[in-house]
């Protein structure tokens, strides 16, 4: 399998492009569901009625037929890495939408995250493996993945010291790690499935790959779902667009026996490449644009009464004898 080649990084692009697209979407079309739907089928009930939502599910089968393409020429190693540029995407539809809301730190970090990207890929080479790995792997690597994500999941809802209840941020940011840790997995079945096309539907269907892209596919998309509900895309994008890539990178590594170099001094900027990519993306999480899209929320229509009939409210009906009369203060 040969390294890093232009048409693996355009398919690859293509696909960041619009999953991109698919998380804008996701994240308008959940984030005005109700607090109690939070990790419960019902919330998919509420998202059919999003149209919005439709769009984001069309974005990422489109996605998903470049993701596809592009692992049949190249390794995990390199497309997901590509693909993780998307926050920059989605930085650039919004900044688009709403060009007087950019600063100049949004403009940095985007550029880090290109760069950071290029040095790391350029330093690493990643290159080789082979199509297919054994079953004993597939159901360790399986298990390993479905185990971590079922944690972070819990560690999502678990109550803090003193009972707690875990904040938006912390359900938002670790519900995007499960989800990211679904989606690594994800890709290295595509990348599986990708080496039965050339045999036709029966190859395909009679393999056990597209049966289990269906149910992980799934559950990433509903824990995705749940994290663009749970919070704002600044807590959820950093773990889904660091995790993601590492995760599907590793599984690249140890199930289809791909390379990197891991040479000392090349390790080295690898590292630094890596360290510059993810402090991008948290900078650029952070940004106005992506950070939150409650500013842009329709307001409250319920009329807001004032402080003394509040307070009244509160304390209830004032009891009277009979007779007696309520005076005016006196002027």
């Amino acid at each position: 399998m040969s390294g890093v080649s232009l048409e693996v990084i355009v398919l690859a692009l293509v696909a960041s492009c619009f999953t991109a697209l698919a998380s804008v979407a996701q994240r308008r079309a959940a984030a005005p569901a109700p607090g109690e739907m939070s990790l419960s089928w019902r919330l998919v009930g509420y998202l059919i009625h999003r149209p919005v939502w439709f769009l984001g599910i069309a974005s990422m089968i489109l996605g998903f037929i470049f993701q596809v393409q592009a692992l049949r020429v190249g390794s995990l190693s390199l497309v997901q890495p590509i693909i993780a540029t998307e926050l920059v995407i989605v930085f650039g539809i919004l900044a688009f939408t709403d060009r007087h809301r950019v600063h100049a730190r949004d403009w940095l970090a985007a550029v880090g995250m290109v760069v950071g990207l290029g040095v790391f890929l350029a330093l690493a080479r990643p290159a080789g493996g082979h199509d297919h790995a054994s079953s004993s792997k597939w159901i360790m690597a399986g298990l390993a993945t479905l185990a971590l994500a079922a944690i972070l999941t819990s560690l999502a809802y678990l109550p803090g010291r003193g009972g707690v209840r875990p904040g938006a941020g912390r359900k938002a940011s670790l519900l995007g790690i499960a989800a990211a840790t679904m989606f690594g997995f994800v890709a290295a079945v595509i990348k599986e499935l990708s080496a039965h096309l050339s045999q036709g539907p029966a190859g395909v269907f009679s393999n056990w790959s597209p049966y289990v892209l269906l149910l992980s596919g799934a559950a990433a998309m509903f824990l995705a779902s749940n994290a663009f509900q749970a919070g704002s895309l600044a807590a959820s994008q950093p773990g889904l667009t660091i995790v993601d890539p590492l995760v599907a990178s590793v599984l690249g590594v140890i199930l289809f026996g791909e390379r990197l170099d891991l040479a000392p001094l090349a390790l080295f900027g690898e590292s630094m490449a890596l360290a510059i990519l993810v402090a991008s993306v948290i900078l650029l999480s952070r940004s106005p644009l992506v950070q939150d899209e409650e500013a842009n929320a329709p307001p409250s229509t319920a009329p807001v009464r004032p402080l003394p009939e509040r307070l009244s409210s509160l304390a209830g009906p004032v009891p009277r004898s009979q007779g007696s009369r309520v005076q005016s203060p006196s002027r």
